[in-house]
């Protein structure tokens, strides 16, 4: 035997357990890099497309004049934009009911904003989960086909006098290769959800405070028109 690791060899050469653990766990990490890549920029337009909203919104806008130009596009809005199309039709909405005191407008458009952050969230953690579940059981999906693996290349050792290491040394290298992926396929997977999970966080919390500001905007209007 060559003295030089080749991983392909000793997976090919591998018993048909560990070749399906191998399989199942070259899965998990193409569709984990999958996710990775599309949720990245899933975030970056997220934070884009509220960085450009927030800060046409804060410019002065015409808050009227601006939902209706989002409204025409309802369906495609997302991030800040959907948040404040949202909660500004439901202000207009109650406005037009008679005997709805400011308390009400405020909470009516407090609820319409929460819902859709939500709905956003909600959106961008779509998937996160996968890589949760690959981080966490991928190593114990490797682990057993190394322990396969090595089960078999002690079973032939079953009709030998005399057995040395060499003998059972490429069988357990051919098992090691389940544990090797099984990392390769949690480690990129565990720090992409840790990373993508602080990302959210901070995106609902960005969500969270532009509820709160619009809102104080909300309240001073209502308490204008009364």
């Amino acid at each position: 035997m060559s003295n030089d690791l080749n991983i392909f060899a000793l997976a090919l050469g591998a018993s048909l357990p560990v070749k399906l653990v191998l399989a199942l766990l070259v899965g998990f990490s193409v569709a984990s890099w999958f996710i990775i890549f599309r949720k990245k920029a899933m975030l970056d337009r997220a934070n884009k497309s509220a960085d450009e909203f927030e800060e046409r919104f804060w410019s002065g806008a015409d808050l009227a004049g601006l939902f209706r130009e989002l409204s025409a596009h309802s369906g495609q809005l997302s991030s800040s934009a959907a948040i404040f199309e949202a909660g500004f039709r439901e202000f207009a909405r109650l406005r037009q009911r008679r005997g709805v005191d400011p308390r009400g407008l405020l909470e009516g458009a407090q609820r319409a904003m929460r819902v859709s952050a939500t709905r956003e969230v909600d959106r961008l953690e779509h998937n996160l989960e996968f890589l949760a579940n690959v981080g966490s059981i991928s190593p114990y999906v490797g682990l057993f086909g190394t322990v396969w693996g090595i089960m078999i290349a002690f079973q032939g050792l079953a009709n030998v006098k005399e057995a040395t290491i060499a003998m059972v040394a490429p069988g357990i290298s051919e098992a090691l290769v389940a544990t090797a992926m099984g990392l390769f396929a949690a480690i990129p997977a565990v720090w992409a959800y840790n990373r993508f999970a602080t990302k959210l966080e901070r995106i609902g919390l960005r969500y969270d405070t532009f509820v709160e500001e619009f809102s104080s905007i909300l309240a001073r209007q209502s308490h204008v028109e009364e």
